[in-house]
């Protein structure tokens, strides 16, 4: 222990004691106001008094943090303070360093509890937990708002002093800027995120062409260094030719291709013609910026005109045109000057951070700052980093909490993480995605990997503002994970993904669960190649059963309800409800040894069952599924060319009996060997068109031996309005099916 911690402990000691005895005096004193009396009394009186001296005492030792192993925090609180419930501490570092203090001032037996009091605590320095901030089975550390309210914990900073420039636009100065540095990509306003000005202003731009020019070939599949020339609309080469030095420093190119997002900084523009270049990492072969791609250019300033919009100038003016109804009386401004709220690391998997709860605590308001070189494409935004991380950690829980309004995504259990516990927790208005389990590194011991983690019974919603190619819950090498009673909507890519290996090489990722989730409306038509489940390589004793997938709306190809990509193998996939998905129920490019079976698949758009790459082993068991469909084929793709078994399934086209399989009648399907004992039969839905898809009658369903499911249990569980809050809102549904309608139309 540090000699200025022990000595400052002691003061605060005396300190209390002190406060103490000054009362006791005053209580003797009030006893026997006349000071020409005998005191201290003597015989039955003097034992009176010890006895009341010796309450007294106790009553007082009993309320200091010692004891009582609670410290307590206030946005009104000082650091200085004894971290008691009449004299708090202000931030959690402070309180984390009192906890170190009781920890080696001797042996602990009872929890240690961190209360925050009702309030907003603004962060200027996320909360770092190492190996001997630890507690343990007996004596965890538990960090929580106090019983019935829910403290917030901001990493942002209040923006003042706005002016009116006319009726149609704000500005204020900001010091920190214009003198400092700070600079901020987000801004959240009146609770929402702000739109930083951008062109156009919805939707996208398309890509008319694209060159590129290799200057150093390197050893990967991508080249080290490039230049690309871009072929752009006019109207917008024009506005970058006139941007200022700021804005070229400033501004990107967002561009959206297949499954990823690439972010650029405009390196320069022709003067003659509408073309932008943009330099660094070559593009990558297996998916680059083409013809078919779709771009935006995000913050400068001829962009601002439309209300909700932003733009930050390197001289220090935030310049914003409000909303309908905001005034600058009503209207809050915050600005994040964090990425990260908690970094939990440990030594090593032998020595980690451990025994750590959270409850019950608001964390909002952190930003993501896009480096000089810019963002190159990368699936499921896999390098992005999250507000809360962790290494090295076990047995750390986070219960009842809400992580909202970030730049990345709100998790990672990143390295050598076991045992540890995400519940109830409200993550919404994200950056990037939910949760991140395990490394896209595979390490070579198995003491690193990443296991035993459970995210049960979360919202996840409105996210990838930043990154649209996140993920709500994406397991890279990890195992023995469960992700159960989840509810995932309104991203932009892939519900839930598992498995970070291409092909048939080792993969770690064995025996994860995933229950019970409700994932639906992703998409939204601006990627492709995503799915409701999506799963990568080996990943045997994994089962995906009991979810309820549904709205599923991709850019192109893609749009998947459960998605078995690149090398799945060993994966069961049971009891799933699939519908309204853009390409197929059920897709997969290529894997082995997959068991489907027991599903519904109802009413996807393009056709219903999907295969595409042809493999001589047997790619999947196929089994008592009902396909139910109004439109598009049944089969897409290689399915009827695909080595499969599959039998005991029911199909019907409310449109016609006379379906087709691939090229064949259902009879020569069945002398082929393929569905010996399927039907083409009504299943005898409730009410399909409602997507009630409970059985008015079960003939059918036992003839196909289907074992009905409870498909009402996916999704959260809990109170009311827990229950409720998972509910998404009747104008997205609606926004996301004049979506579809007016893609579907081109």
């Amino acid at each position: 222990m540090e000699g200025g911690m022990f000595q400052n402990r002691i003061e605060m000691k005396i300190s209390d004691i002190n406060d103490s005895m000054c009362l006791i005096s005053k209580f003797l004193f009030s006893l026997y106001p006349d000071t020409s009396s005998s005191f201290p009394p003597a015989g039955k009186e003097r034992m009176k008094l010890r006895n009341i001296i010796l309450v007294m005492l106790l009553g007082a030792f009993a309320c200091t943090p010692a004891s009582g192993q609670t410290i307590y925090l206030s946005p009104s609180g000082d650091d200085g303070n004894p971290g008691t419930r009449e004299k708090p501490l202000a931030t959690l570092t402070a309180a984390r360093d009192r906890v170190r203090e009781l920890r080696q001032q001797g042996s602990i037996t009872r929890p240690v509890e961190i209360i925050a009091l009702p309030g907003e605590y603004f962060m200027s320095q996320p909360l770092q937990l190492g190996t001997e901030d630890s507690g343990d089975e007996k004596s965890p550390l538990i960090i929580k708002s106090e019983e019935g309210t829910k403290s917030l914990f901001s990493g942002g900073i209040r923006l003042k002093g706005f002016e009116k420039v006319n009726d149609k636009l704000w500005r204020c100065f900001i010091p920190p800027v214009a003198y400092n540095g700070l600079y901020f990509e987000q801004l959240y306003v009146n609770g929402q995120r702000a739109v930083r000005a951008r062109e156009p202003d919805e939707g996208f731009a398309r890509v008319k062409n694209v060159s590129e020019t290799v200057l150093e070939k390197g050893s990967g599949r991508a080249p080290l260094f490039a230049v690309q020339k871009i072929g752009i609309d006019s109207l917008h080469s024009s506005l970058v030719r006139n941007f200022t030095d700021d804005e070229s420093r400033d501004a990107l190119i967002i561009f959206y291709h297949n499954w990823d997002n690439t972010r650029k900084r405009i390196s320069g523009c022709s003067s003659d013609s509408a073309f932008i270049f943009t330099v660094g990492q070559g593009m990558k072969p297996w998916n680059p910026v083409n013809s078919k791609s779709r771009y935006l250019i995000e913050n400068f300033r001829a962009a601002l005109d439309t209300p909700g919009e932003w733009f930050l100038d390197r001289s220090g003016y935030l310049y914003y045109i409000p909303r309908e109804g905001e005034t600058i009386e009503n209207t809050e401004f915050i600005a994040p000057v964090l990425k990260e709220f908690v970094i939990l690391k440990g030594e090593s998997p032998e020595k980690p951070v451990s025994d750590i709860v959270f409850k019950n605590l608001v964390f909002q308001h952190a930003g993501y700052l896009t480096p000089a070189d810019g963002n190159e494409p990368a699936q499921a935004a896999a390098p992005v980093s999250a507000v809360i991380t962790a290494d090295f950690a076990n047995n750390i829980s986070f219960t009842d909490c809400e992580i909202a309004h970030t730049g990345t995504y709100a998790f990672w259990f990143r390295r050598a993480v076991n045992n540890c516990l995400v519940t109830k927790c409200y993550m919404h208005d994200l950056g990037a995605g939910g949760v991140k389990i395990g490394e896209t590194t595979l390490r070579q011991s198995v003491n690193e990997l990443t296991h035993h983690i459970t995210v049960d019974n979360n919202i996840i919603t409105d996210a990838g503002h930043v990154f649209p190619c996140a993920v709500g819950i994406i397991i890279f090498h990890g195992s023995d994970n469960r992700l159960t009673h989840n509810e995932i909507s309104n991203l932009r890519y892939s519900g839930i993904s598992v498995g970070w290996i291409w092909g048939y090489a080792h993969s770690p990722s064995k025996r994860n669960i995933i229950s019970y989730n409700h994932i639906h409306h992703l998409g939204w038509g601006e990627l492709c190649d995503m799915g409701g489940v999506y799963t990568l390589g080996a990943s045997e004793g994994t089962v995906v059963s009991n979810n309820v997938i549904h709205h599923v709306y991709s850019f192109d190809y893609g749009g998947w309800g459960l998605y078995t990509d690149e090398g799945s193998y060993g994966i069961i996939m049971e009891n799933n409800l699939v519908y309204q998905c853009k390409n197929s129920g059920f897709h997969q490019h290529y894997g082995k040894e997959n068991i489907i079976r027991n599903n519904i698949l109802a009413f996807n758009i393009r056709g219903q069952l999907q295969a595409t790459r042809i493999e001589e082993h047997q790619s999947i068991s196929f089994t008592n599924n009902i396909v139910y469909f109004d439109k598009g084929t049944l089969l897409v793709n290689n399915w009827h060319k695909f080595n499969l078994f599959t039998d005991y399934n029911c199909y019907w086209d409310v449109r016609t009996k006379e379906i087709k399989f691939g090229d064949k009648t259902f009879a020569e399907w069945q002398k082929g060997g393929k569905d010996q004992h399927s039907v083409i039969a009504d299943p005898m839905f409730a009410d399909p068109a409602s997507y009630d898809f409970r059985f008015k009658n079960l003939s059918v369903a036992r003839r196909i031996k289907f074992v009905p499911f409870d498909y009402s249990q996916a999704g959260v569980y809990g109170e009311e309005g827990w229950r409720r809050k998972a509910m998404m809102s009747a104008g997205l549904f609606l926004k996301f099916d004049e979506t579809v309608e007016k893609m579907e139309k081109k």
